[in-house]
């Protein structure tokens, strides 16, 4: 379960909104080029790295979700694999394929806006905060992210409706997004405060003398 928090912490919620602000007016502009309206911005610090709407239907490729096309143009730009220190925003909970990638790149925070209690990878597949990943393979996988869910979620469900709002009103009923209509507010999972073991260390030290 995730635990709730005060949306007015002021180390983050600020610029959080902001972000998720752009995610969701990314998320209209990627409904009016016939995409289905999610989104994704990738930040170091205060800077954006990268930002895309879903490129499933421009690109034939179910693969193409926003989060996915983010992080891989973040990595070209940092000209790393690795996104230790970064943020993922979302407008939508990032599926177990996402939320895989996410691990694997080390994401160290994700918000996101709508909840998706059947397809999420943390709602419905824990991917995103499950600690069990890295501790048993840190060579793969980093540490379980910080993670703020439902942060604006009634205003990113708004594309939703504007711009496919049958499709939505089906979704919808069955739960396949739309955790509670943002009546909640916004919740809050703190990052993985474990130490890293024996073998981690090991691979860090690894990676570091052979990059």
């Amino acid at each position: 379960m995730i635990a709730k928090t005060d949306s007015t912490d002021p180390d983050h919620s600020a610029f959080d909104r902001a972000m998720i602000e752009r995610c969701i007016a990314l998320s209209a502009t990627a409904a009016r080029n016939g995409e289905l309206p999610f989104a994704a911005i990738i930040c170091k610090g205060s800077e954006v790295v990268a930002q895309s709407g879903n490129q499933v239907v421009h690109d034939v490729d179910i693969t193409r979700h926003a989060e996915l096309v983010a992080m891989a143009e973040a990595q070209k730009k940092l000209g790393r694999g690795q996104l230790e220190g970064c943020t993922l925003y979302s407008t939508a909970e990032p599926c177990a394929m996402c939320s895989f990638a996410a691990r694997e790149t080390r994401i160290s925070r994700v918000v996101f806006s709508i909840r998706s209690p059947v397809m999420g990878g943390v709602s419905k597949w824990n991917v995103l905060h499950d600690a069990e990943l890295s501790r048993a393979m840190p060579e793969v996988f980093g540490p379980a992210p910080e993670i703020v869910a439902g942060l604006l979620e009634r205003e990113a469900e708004r594309v939703w409706e504007k711009s496919h709002p049958v499709f939505w009103a089906v979704i919808k009923r069955r739960g396949y997004l739309g955790g509670n209509g943002g009546a909640g507010g916004s919740e809050h999972l703190p990052p993985s405060t474990e130490r890293p073991n024996f073998f981690r260390r090991l691979f860090r030290f690894h990676r570091r003398n052979s990059a």
